[in-house]
């Protein structure tokens, strides 16, 4: 007799699943997911909003398995133990591979090459075995092979048949030690966020189809951080936990009649196989920058009140304000507004940018290591190939929230004063002042710092970083780490004048 496990991580659907595919011809199939007490706990990096929305998703699929005739079985512990433990009953493992750093890419290195794993790899990424000591991968993933370049491959992965859900399967012969409400209890898991979009494939599907329909709006809302809240796709965290796969989405938007919209949605789709080809390529881009001449780059320049007023969105720069409240409120925020806080964190108030990371990741209810972590260091150019584009806050909110709409509605003490005032409330005359009832310096802080004088001090220090920079590059781990490219579908890779991001506004 033939058990196998089914070993769910960053894939929660029984839809497009190739492990469960291969494992349902087994005698008994075991569908389980690993509770992990660690990303419970501090160092976890994960907002109770999210962990509410993994949940979420878990007893969704829990529900597609009973529809199946199965269940799933939720295991506690630490996986370094839990899975050699059914490995030791006599189940195969069956998994498929996901895009992993820090313990998560730990965690894989010492269970997946173990006998009696079985190992998937659809999802567009290559992964070639050799690499250099400090983790890089030693061989370019972007090269062409066999004829085909890397937007070929990730394509292919795209265009082929999604796998097919069993038709029906047994009993799950593990059982479950520990039910979701257990979990949040014994981790005091109590989301105050607002706005978070419920977890699971059910749901999932739902967002997708409305915003299929709406597709042609999608040049018009992406930008705007108002308009995107309300009206983009808002489908980041399904893909995240593997609720949906990236190739039924991208499937569903290629049903739809061209559009405009259709393009930009279908390039944001490749842009996220590119980050997380760059993450399997060089799992180092959540912890050190890139280019070694810019490691430890503001480090001893940490300064607990400018890092407060940030996190707290007490800057005195509308925008940069809104946009942190946002995150810190729902979970949420746009392209457009990540890549101006990170900027900001960075370039003006001279941060060391994995701090500024870290936390955008833990309140991200769609935090991905392979897209925050590698933009932070493309926007904030610690790959030394990006230009230093420092986002001008008060440019930003006349461009993309001119009404205001998303400035009044995260800083609601701004909200009395006329849109032309919202961008540099500092400046306001005092009798406009006193008409609103809105009293800058009490009601809402001046600027921190001086914006200008800031950003020139910031391509000042680049500028003199530039040449060290450019040598370093000449070392092709270093180069290799980043996967630059520009060809095909790797449009939103280097150069543009947005940051290092040439479809910024696609996204």
């Amino acid at each position: 007799m033939t058990d196998a496990v089914v070993w769910h991580r960053a894939d929660l659907r029984t839809v497009d699943n190739a492990a469960l595919a291969a494992a349902s011809d087994a005698d008994r199939v075991a569908p389980a997911f690993v509770v992990d007490p660690v990303y419970y706990g501090d160092d976890g990096l994960a907002c109770d909003a999210r962990l509410r929305f993994l949940h979420e998703c878990l007893a969704d699929l829990r529900g597609q398995y009973r529809d199946l005739g199965s269940d799933l079985a939720l295991l506690s512990g630490d996986p370094h133990e839990r899975v050699p433990e059914l490995l030791d009953r006599g189940f195969a493992v069956y998994v498929n591979r996901d895009v992993t750093a820090r313990r998560g890419l730990a965690r894989d290195e010492a269970l997946l090459d173990r006998e009696g794993v079985q190992v998937f790899d659809d999802d567009g990424i290559r992964r070639p075995g050799q690499r250099h000591r400090d983790g890089t991968v030693a061989v370019d993933t972007r090269a062409t092979r066999a004829g085909e370049g890397w937007d070929d491959h990730c394509e292919a992965y795209f265009e082929r048949e999604p796998h097919a859900r069993p038709d029906g399967l047994g009993p799950n012969p593990v059982d479950s030690e520990v039910t979701i409400e257990e979990v949040e209890a014994r981790h005091d898991v109590a989301p105050e966020k607002r706005g978070v979009p419920a977890g699971g494939t059910m749901a999932g599907n739902e967002r997708l189809s409305a915003f299929v329909d709406r597709l042609t709006d999608y040049p018009r809302v992406v930008s705007p951080p108002a308009a995107a809240e309300d009206r983009s796709s808002r489908l980041s965290p399904y893909l995240t936990f593997g609720a949906l796969s990236h190739r039924q989405v991208y499937q569903r938007v290629q049903s739809a009649p061209e559009s405009r919209g259709r393009e930009m949605y279908t390039s944001r789709l490749f842009w996220n196989r590119h980050y997380h080809q760059k993450l399997a390529d060089w799992p180092g881009w959540t912890e050190r920058a890139v280019n070694p001449v810019f490691r430890g780059l503001f480090r001893d320049e940490h300064d607990e009140d400018l890092d407060a007023a940030w996190r707290e969105g007490r800057t005195g720069f509308p925008m940069v304000d809104a946009a942190m409240r946002a995150l810190t409120e729902t979970g949420y925020v746009n392209f457009r507004m990540r890549a101006l806080a990170a900027t900001f964190y960075v370039y003006v108030l001279k941060q060391w940018w994995r701090r500024g990371a870290d936390f955008v990741y833990e309140h991200l209810v769609d935090a991905d290591p392979a897209i925050n972590y590698t933009q932070w260091q493309s926007q904030c150019n610690l790959t030394g190939v990006h230009p230093v584009r420092v986002y001008d806050p008060e440019k930003q909110l006349r461009e993309y929230d001119p009404d205001g709409a998303f400035v009044r509605e995260y800083v609601p003490e701004l909200a009395p004063l006329p849109d032309e005032h919202l961008p540099a409330p500092a400046e306001t005359p005092v009798g406009v002042q006193r008409e609103c009832g809105v009293d800058v310096g009490e009601d809402y802080p001046y600027p921190v710092v001086d914006y200008d004088h800031e950003a020139e001090r910031a391509r000042e220090r680049y500028a003199a970083l530039a040449d060290r920079a450019r040598e370093a590059l000449s070392d092709p781990r270093v180069r290799r780490r980043g996967s630059f490219s520009n060809r095909g579908r790797d449009r939103a890779d280097d150069g543009g004048e947005d940051g290092g991001q040439t479809s910024l506004d696609d996204f």
